[in-house]
């Protein structure tokens, strides 16, 4: 980056641009910089900047915040980003339930939201707004493309597990709709939870032929640690969200082998995802994963607005944004009439890479044109 300058809790990151734009746009960006999750918020953010920094504008400010994964400081940043700071757009948010703290109410005053991850289910339907946009996925996505490809796969007995928040339950309430079949039992777990001992022994003690959980970030990492040393024998599907990169390098063999889902992949053949792998792994010296994919294609597609409007003009940046009229690292997607994607979503393997370190491979589609479900309770 050209210049990184600590501000507060956060950073503020300036681009550089080769033609100066008549009038300056600032984005605040909340995110997950330190605590548990920490590395995806890292990603959001470094993904976003690389956009930002190849775009070469510098009439763009974005200030970045770490909300420490803590609803009450995300909804206080947003305040002052809004109030003080007095920015165009947020963005950066990686919980569901720091996004229901900052969302709804930033909105309203006329601020546009765009999510780089978080997408709860109330956002997309009954409390959708017309300056609310998710560049990434609603909640339900990824894991109903997984129920719909392990009911294709002939598994009939699955246990399904995650942590009990807005993710969460959107994560078992996706893939439940599109599994379309009976599941063997419904595990809740906390949120920052590192044992995982009961829980294993309750899927070991049920009729199960399969385990499909979502657990982010740390959970993962620790139960998935803790299943390879429980000597259970089943086959282990997810999302993306529990086997990016990063985390089933820590994991380790125990990954091998697992199947997620996901809307983006580092071996995806479009030219827009070569540019991007090779551009981030040029940048910050790592493999990037989704979060990275998302926090750069946020920018992207704010980028693809601002080159038609200034968010200043609310309706004209709004219908921008709705074109989506840039090249995704994903593919082609659009957007639905809540401001979800409508878009593929991929089945990936976790393999042992050329390193001997797991990485994921790109199998095929789960699923195409996935829309959610809630869009039909929006109203905007």
């Amino acid at each position: 980056m050209k210049r990184l300058a600590s501000v507060g809790l956060g950073l503020l990151m300036t681009t550089a641009m080769a033609a100066a734009q008549a009038e300056e746009v600032k984005i605040g960006m909340i995110t997950t910089l330190s605590g548990g999750g920490s590395h995806l918020g890292v990603d959001v953010r470094d993904g976003f900047m690389l956009a930002i920094e190849r775009s070469g504008r510098d009439d763009i400010e974005v200030l970045v915040q770490d909300d420490g994964n803590r609803p009450d400081l995300a909804r206080s940043l947003s305040n002052e980003f809004m109030q003080r700071d007095e920015v165009d757009i947020l963005t950066g948010i990686i919980f569901s339930n720091l996004a229901m703290a900052v969302v709804p109410a930033a909105v309203r005053q006329g601020t546009f939201y765009i999510s780089p991850n978080a997408g709860p289910s109330d956002l997309a339907g009954r409390m959708c707004h017309e300056n609310y946009f998710n560049a990434a996925y609603q909640n339900d996505n990824l894991h109903g493309a997984m129920g719909a490809y392990m009911r294709e796969q002939g598994y009939e007995r699955p246990v399904i597990m995650a942590p009990n928040y807005p993710a969460g339950t959107d994560a078992l309430a996706g893939f439940k709709h599109l599994y379309e079949g009976e599941v063997v039992d419904e595990i809740y777990t906390q949120m920052g939870q590192t044992d995982y001992a009961a829980e294993i022994a309750q899927i070991r003690a049920s009729d199960a032929d399969s385990l499909f959980f979502f657990l982010p970030g740390g959970m993962g990492i620790s139960f998935m640690k803790q299943w390879e040393n429980s000597g259970v024998d089943m086959p282990v599907f997810g999302a993306a969200f529990s086997f990016d990169e990063i985390i089933i390098k820590a994991v380790g063999s125990a990954a091998i082998g697992a199947m997620n889902t996901s809307l983006w992949a580092y071996d995806l053949d479009n030219e827009a995802n070569h540019a991007f792998v090779e551009g981030f792994r040029e940048t910050y010296d790592r493999m990037p994963t989704l979060y990275a994919a998302q926090g750069y294609d946020t920018a992207n597609l704010i980028l693809s607005a601002l080159e038609k409007a200034h968010p200043d003009d609310q309706d004209a940046f709004r219908e921008a944004l709705r074109e989506a009229d840039f090249d995704s690292v994903r593919g082609e997607f659009r957007f639905g009439p809540n401001h979800h994607p409508i878009q593929d979503i991929y089945v990936r393997e976790v393999v042992e890479g050329d390193d001997g370190q797991p990485t994921n491979r790109l199998v095929g589609i789960a699923i195409e044109d996935i829309q959610d479900v809630y869009h039909t309770q929006c109203e905007m």
